[in-house]
């Protein structure tokens, strides 16, 4: 899961330093005929790899006496009656807000409060940069520690490595500090998806980490606009901020 989850980093990485060069370009516009370019590409290898068969012939399903159980509720009413799912859900939507609203707004942050130029997009690949090498360097570290006690320990530390970034007035180590927060933040997804694996059974895991991930892009969508409304509402102005 954590390799999974770092393929998803390591696109996130080169995003910004492609969008980076062609923000510096008369035709900037070209940036998304390559973004179409990419996704064709990832729906062609989507199809080529499932070849559009359905849930019950990718996935072992349980033995139908368990399945009997619940035959008269639908699966998504069961995975509304789950507490579990519905905690983790909320949990996934504010980390995933946190990580796009950092990932996304830290280079106007650079720009209007350290005085960063047109290059500070290259801090957003720093970011993502270490997301993906925590997904797989620091699985050793989550084997180890356990799953549950390293969410607490990452959570911590990016926690206090996020309050260098507001009041250590450098752009060096913001930048620096930044990756590092990618670095430990990145593990965090990946691990809570395996918790919920070992926790529910295999008929309803599928429905449940769909549910799970819509909430975390409800947080992508929710958090990175709140943080604008917050910072200076109408115009981007984060001299005004003092977080």
């Amino acid at each position: 899961m954590g390799v999974l989850h770092a393929s998803y980093g390591l696109g996130a990485f080169a995003a910004p330093l492609v969008s980076t060069q062609f923000s510096q370009q008369e035709q900037w516009s070209f940036h998304y005929l390559i973004s179409m370019g990419i996704a064709l590409v990832s729906l062609a290898m989507t199809v080529g790899v499932f070849r559009f068969k359905r849930q019950d012939d990718l996935i072992l399903t349980e033995p139908s006496s368990e399945r009997s159980e619940v035959a008269i509720k639908s699966t998504y009413k069961h995975i509304f009656t789950q507490k579990f799912v519905i905690i983790l859900a909320a949990f996934i939507l504010i980390y995933v807000g946190i990580e796009v609203s950092i990932g996304g707004w830290i280079v106007t942050f650079l720009i209007n409060r350290r005085g960063g130029g047109p290059s500070s997009g290259y801090v957003s690949s720093g970011f993502f940069g270490g997301m993906t090498l925590g997904r797989i360097l620091l699985l050793p570290v989550n084997q180890k520690i356990g799953k549950q006690r390293v969410i607490y320990i990452y959570t911590a530390l990016v926690i206090a490595l996020q309050f260098t970034v507001w009041f250590v007035p450098s752009l060096i180590e913001n930048a620096i500090a930044v990756s590092f927060v990618g670095l430990f933040l990145g593990p965090v997804y990946p691990v809570s998806i395996n918790v919920a694996a070992e926790i529910l059974p295999t008929w309803l895991l599928v429905g449940a980490i769909g549910f799970i991930g819509a909430f975390g892009q409800a947080g992508s969508a929710v958090f990175p606009f709140m943080t604008g409304g917050f910072w200076a509402p109408p115009l981007i102005n984060v001299e005004s901020c003092e977080c």
